[in-house]
């Protein structure tokens, strides 16, 4: 596989990651992304603001977590999809309420948006369909995380995912922002520069 484009090894991989997710129950996901998400507080320990997406059915699920920041009165980002320049716009959010199916079925604050800056966050957290554990991450396939990150090199990526869902290799290129640290059930693999930790996250 290793001679075929790297676009076409992601494909391959894509259709693999949805396979093996599918496979996953309900009762599994949302014990796995408690396990995850207990983790991802315990490795904060108090960054404010984050950036975090908020989970659609399948991949690790942000909903409690982000409920726990609100109710611990710490600052929530999250991303809203653009279309049109095909990256990320921020939103503080305050209530999850006000959350509505948007683009790709994302839940977003339509209507309801307070803008958030990006060199006011430090840590985004990002959903991931596969990786390896070098820190390379699967998304998609529509690049939006990966320009936003690009134009944001500052901010601490921490990507989510269920363990079972990691690959030997993901094809990676110029344009692909790997992870700093990535959080499974199974623990926290750190796979960025030492140097990026400082200051952010123990």
């Amino acid at each position: 596989m290793s001679d075929l484009p790297i676009q076409v090894r992601k494909r391959w991989l894509r259709d693999a990651a949805r396979a093996t997710r599918s496979l996953l129950s309900h009762e599994e996901i949302e014990q796995k992304s408690r396990i995850i998400c207990d983790t991802l507080l315990d490795l904060l320990d108090g960054v404010d603001p984050v950036l975090v997406y908020v989970s659609k059915p399948l991949e690790v699920g942000t909903k409690t977590f982000i409920e726990h920041l609100i109710q611990n009165k710490k600052n929530v980002v999250v991303p809203i999809i653009e279309k049109d320049t095909r990256t990320l716009r921020l939103s503080y959010l305050t209530n999850p309420s006000v959350l509505v199916p948007s683009t790709f079925h994302v839940a977003e604050p339509i209507g309801n948006e307070i803008p958030a800056r990006p060199c006011d966050v430090k840590v985004v957290i990002v959903p991931m369909l596969g990786y390896d554990k070098c820190g390379n991450r699967l998304g998609y396939g529509a690049g939006y995380y990966d320009r936003f990150l690009s134009a944001n090199p500052n901010m601490f990526r921490i990507g989510l995912a269920f363990s079972a869902l990691e690959v030997e290799e993901i094809p990676a290129d110029e344009n692909d922002m790997g992870m700093d640290v990535i959080i499974t059930e199974q623990g926290i693999i750190r796979c960025g520069s030492p140097d990026r930790r400082l200051n952010i996250i123990r």
